[in-house]
């Protein structure tokens, strides 16, 4: 039997992952490249420097196929997944017109206006990388969620030109469009030869990075929920028809055509707030008195284990990052006194991630009129034990942990494998490719005790601290 593989790309706030793939889902070659930090000349702007979002999708590719040990020209097709709600202005040659505008700048919560005429193309994230792949002005409709004249009955643009005009846009300024699972291109001869790749490798399209993830996570069942433990974190269920007027939720395109992905209220900065913590206190810092023979990170989630449930009082609140419509709120860490040390606030940390993901997941479930039994958690939060112990003890629901590095590389290639018809369906090849690396179980004790201080604390600071930051916020911004 020859061999045969595919290749997965997941574009993400703070990285892009490239991993090769073989028919059954086993990960052969991965390769990653960090993308710099987002700028912000001005409150409310924040902007991909330089060309960053290309220049770290081809690091990662050039990455992992030096890691793949076999002929590139026996990857037969390349899944493109990327960073969602972006906005992306090119010139008439598909050269950026201005910096990639990042899903967290102010600017995306309100239609496209056309300020500069050098821009002949508004696009997304997944439209410009197809673009610089295959050459051709081609995107999923799947990642065209908000402020775009999307028919959720076509997957196409609109019909009515007065639509389109009214999201400040002409129909030749928009890229064509396919649906989820179907080819963009094939890579330009340049890239194949510098890759290594056939001239007809196809680029195979996928949708927006959380729908992507969601189908790598291998979710399927109505029961089962899975949360995204990254830059961004939220939950996501799996469902066949669009929700109307959703209110403690985001009804969006999945990666399987006229499905549809449920998403809850997010954590922004989410498991950014980690590397926060760790910056913050140093190297050094981190790796005074850990335990030997440990890497830092697994010291850390040990020590922090050894911390009692509840951090002995020490209550974090996440709006590091606040939403626009309450610019006062900020991070808040709330009952220091002499027990507390660097571990209590890194668990401290977790909790509050935790807390915050299930009340949001809580107000989606109690629109719909629906329960959930499982949680499926992946991201690069979920590598922690710890992480992962209070999720399942907080839900008192088993947790499982994915085996694959990046579920939306995964998610990616499973597009590629329903192309190729390596398998006939989305399910079949979910079934055949996705792995669980770890079930977490909960401690009951836990679940009681965290549940009350959910219930009697959590829910309830922010009627107190908002009054404050209100205060605070005039002076310090």
């Amino acid at each position: 039997m020859s061999k045969r593989y595919v290749m997965g790309i997941d574009n993400g706030t703070q990285s892009t992952k490239v991993v090769i793939f073989d028919l059954k889902g086993n990960e052969i070659a991965y390769g990653s490249c960090p993308l710099k930090e987002t700028v912000s000349p001005e409150p409310g702007v924040v902007l991909h420097p330089d060309d960053d979002l290309w220049d770290s999708v081809y690091n990662s590719i050039k990455r992992c196929l030096e890691n793949f040990q076999e002929d590139p020209k026996l990857i037969e097709g390349i899944g493109l997944c990327t960073i969602r709600s972006c906005r992306i202005l090119l010139n008439k040659d598909g050269s950026l017109a201005y910096p990639a505008i990042n899903w967290a700048d102010d600017r995306l919560s309100e239609p496209y206006k056309h300020e500069d005429d050098r821009v002949k193309y508004v696009t997304t994230t997944s439209g410009y990388l197809a673009f610089k792949l295959t050459g051709q002005m081609i995107d999923t409709a799947g990642n065209y969620e908000v402020n775009w004249p999307l028919d959720l009955e076509s997957l196409d643009w609109s019909d009515d030109d007065q639509i389109i005009a009214d999201h400040g846009l002409t129909r030749d300024m928009l890229f064509h469009l396919v649906k989820p699972g179907e080819k963009l291109g094939v890579i330009r001869n340049q890239l194949a030869q510098d890759f290594g790749l056939d001239k007809q490798t196809p680029i195979i399209a996928t949708s927006n990075d959380k729908a992507v993830e969601v189908l790598g996570s291998g979710i399927k069942k109505d029961n089962t929920i899975m949360i995204s433990l990254g830059t961004f974190i939220s939950a996501m269920l799996l469902r066949d028809n669009y929700y109307e007027n959703a209110k403690n939720f985001f009804p969006t395109l999945a990666a399987v055509p006229f499905k549809y992905v449920y998403e809850s209220n997010g954590i922004r900065r989410g498991m950014w707030t980690v590397s926060w913590f760790k910056k913050l206190i140093g190297e050094e810092s981190v790796s005074e008195g850990l335990d030997v023979g440990l890497s830092k990170e697994a010291s850390l989630n040990a020590k922090a284990e050894q911390i009692p449930a509840g951090s002995e009082g020490l209550i974090t609140i996440l709006d590091w990052l606040p939403e626009s419509d309450k610019p006062y709120r900020k991070g808040l860490m709330i009952g220091f006194d002499q027990r507390h040390s660097r571990y209590h606030i890194y668990r401290s940390i977790l909790e509050a991630i935790a807390f915050n993901i299930k009340n949001n997941i809580d107000l989606m479930l109690k629109e719909m009129n629906t329960d959930i039994n499982e949680v499926v958690a992946i991201g690069g939060g979920s590598k922690s034990d710890l992480m992962m112990q209070i999720l399942s003890d907080l839900f008192g629901l088993p947790v499982h942990r994915r085996s694959a590095s990046s579920s939306a590389s995964l998610g990616a290639a499973i597009s590629v494998y329903k192309y190729l018809n390596v398998y006939q369906s989305y399910p079949e090849a979910i079934s055949n490719t996705v792995k669980t690396d770890y079930t977490f179980y909960p401690n009951s004790e836990n679940n009681v005790f965290y549940n009350e201080i959910n219930d009697t604390v959590v829910k309830r600071i922010r009627q107190y601290t908002d009054e404050v930051l209100k205060l605070t916020h005039p002076v310090f911004g």
